[in-house]
């Protein structure tokens, strides 16, 4: 999976530069996170923005980072969801568990 990682303010940044987010990938995010959250990373921001399609795996990537965040007393955001991909967060209702963010900037200011 091709990740990109940055730190902004304290903030690890996870640029999610593939078009699926889907059975043959989301295991490498949700490894990913969990290896951060394990190392001292408290607050995490998913950016989504090449993500076009998400499927049931990608959400429970998704999910297991956030569960992985509450263990390590941290916190884990998105961002940048696509059209289709946000249609999927409203359709599972998992946009009333996540904070979701239009931009990273507006992200970053509100952790």
């Amino acid at each position: 999976m091709n990740l990109k990682i940055e730190t902004k303010n304290d903030i690890l940044i996870i640029f999610v530069r593939e078009e699926r987010l889907d059975a043959h990938n989301s295991n490498d995010l949700k490894t990913k996170m969990q290896e951060l959250f394990a190392a001292g990373t408290k607050n995490i921001l998913v950016d989504l923005t090449d993500v076009r399609f998400i499927d049931s795996s990608g959400l429970g990537a998704l999910v297991s980072g956030f569960k992985n965040a509450i263990s390590h007393q941290g916190s884990l955001k998105l961002t940048s969801l696509q059209p289709q991909v946000k249609s999927m967060f409203e359709l599972t209702r998992l946009h009333r568990v996540f904070e979701i963010f239009g931009s990273t900037a507006e992200a970053v200011e509100n952790f």
